[in-house]
C-alpha cells in the first residue's frame, strides 16, 4: 500500500511596503510630469504624464494584489492566494495597452496639426527630476521582486524603467524641437513611446499567463532539485525517483515526487528518509513547498500513476529510473 504524502509549506512574505513606496513615486511623478506638460504644451510630455497615470493605477492594484498574496492558507484556500499576483501583472499589462493606444491617438492629432512648444527648459528640468525619481524607485522594486520572486514587483519596476527610457526620449524628443523648430518631431517622439509601451505590455501580460497556467520552475531551481534526488539515488540507502513535477505562483514553488524505498522498509523508516529528503530541498530552496508520496520500490503499481510529463531522475551512470518487470 502507498503511504500518504507529506507537504512542507512556505508562509509568503509581506511585500506591501513597495507597493506603498510605488504609489509615493507615482503619485510625485504625476505631479512633476503633469507640470512640465502644463508650461509647455507638448504632447510628448502628455504622454509621459499619461503612462504615469497608469503606473499609480497598477501600483494600487499591486497593492491589492500583494496584500492578498501575503495571507496564509486556508480551508477554502489550501494552497493559499499567491497567483493574486499574477493578476496585478495582467492589469498592469492591460493599463500599459489603454495608455499607449491614447498616446498614439494624441501623436497622430499633433502631427497633423503641429503646435509650438512654450517654456521648454523648465518644462525639460522637471522632468529630468521626476525621471531620476522613478528611475530610482524602479531600481528597489526589481531588486525586491528579484529577491522575493515577486511577479507583482518585478512588473511594477520593469513598468517603472520603461517610464524612465520613455522620459529620456521625450526630454531628448522636445530638446531637439526646443533647438531646431521641427514642431512635427515632437508627436514623432511620442509615438515611438507609445510603441514602446505596448512591447512592455506584451511582455506582462505573457508572464502572468504564464504562472496562471502553471509554468514548472526555471532551469536553475530545476538543477538544484533534480542534483539533490540523483545524489540520494547514487547514495547508499536503496531509493529511486519518480514523477517529479514543479510549478511556481508567485513568491512560492511547488514540486511533487514520488520516493521509492525498498518493500521491507518500515513505516517509520521510509519517513524518516522523506522528512530528511524534505529539509534538504528546503534549505537548498527556502521558498520551495515539498510534496513527496512514498511507494514500495517493487510494487507495479507504484509506476502506474507516473504524469506523461514527469521528470526522470538519472544516477550518476546514467540509467533512469525504470519499472521492475512484469
Amino acid at each position: 500500500m502507498n503511504a500518504p504524502t507529506e507537504t512542507r509549506t512556505h508562509t509568503p512574505t509581506d511585500l506591501t511596503r513597495f507597493a506603498w513606496l510605488s504609489i509615493a513615486a507615482a503619485i510625485a511623478t504625476i505631479a512633476l510630469k503633469g507640470g512640465a506638460w502644463a508650461m509647455t504644451g507638448s504632447v510628448g510630455l502628455l504622454s509621459d504624464t499619461a503612462e504615469s497615470t497608469v503606473n499609480l493605477v497598477a501600483a494600487v492594484v499591486a497593492l491589492i494584489a500583494l496584500k492578498i498574496a501575503a495571507q496564509p492558507a486556508t480551508e477554502r484556500f489550501l494552497y493559499g492566494r499567491a497567483k493574486a499576483e499574477y493578476f496585478s501583472a495582467a492589469v498592469e499589462g492591460t493599463m500599459i495597452f489603454v495608455a499607449a493606444a491614447v498616446i498614439l491617438v494624441t501623436a497622430v492629432q499633433r502631427f497633423v496639426r503641429p503646435e509650438p512648444l512654450e517654456n521648454v527648459g523648465w518644462g525639460l528640468g522637471i522632468s529630468v527630476i521626476a525621471s531620476v525619481l522613478n528611475g530610482a524607485v524602479a531600481m528597489v522594486l526589481l531588486r525586491a521582486g528579484r529577491r522575493h520572486r515577486s511577479i507583482t514587483l518585478k512588473a511594477d519596476g520593469k513598468h517603472l524603467l520603461t517610464d524612465v527610457w520613455t522620459s529620456v526620449g521625450v526630454i531628448l524628443g522636445v530638446g531637439l524641437v526646443w533647438l531646431t523648430g521641427w514642431e512635427r518631431l515632437d508627436p514623432i517622439v511620442a509615438f515611438a513611446v507609445g510603441v514602446n509601451i505596448i512591447v512592455t505590455g506584451v511582455g506582462l501580460v505573457s508572464e502572468s499567463v504564464s504562472g496562471l497556467l502553471d509554468k514548472s520552475l526555471g532551469e536553475e531551481d530545476h538543477e538544484v532539485i533534480t542534483g539533490i534526488l540523483r545524489r540520494r539515488a547514487d547514495g547508499e540507502d536503496p531509493v529511486a525517483f519518480h514523477g517529479l513535477q514543479t510549478r511556481e505562483a508567485g513568491q512560492q514553488k511547488f514540486m511533487n515526487v514520488h520516493v521509492l524505498v525498498p518493500d521491507d522498509w518500515t513505516v517509520k523508516r521510509g519517513h524518516d528518509y522523506i522528512e530528511s529528503l524534505e529539509h534538504e530541498l528546503t534549505d537548498a530552496l527556502p521558498e520551495l513547498v515539498v510534496l513527496t508520496h512514498l511507494e514500495p520500490i517493487s510494487d507495479p503499481a507504484s509506476y502506474d500513476d507516473i504524469p506523461d510529463a514527469h521528470v526522470p531522475i538519472r544516477g550518476e551512470g546514467g540509467e533512469a529510473t525504470a519499472p521492475p518487470a512484469r
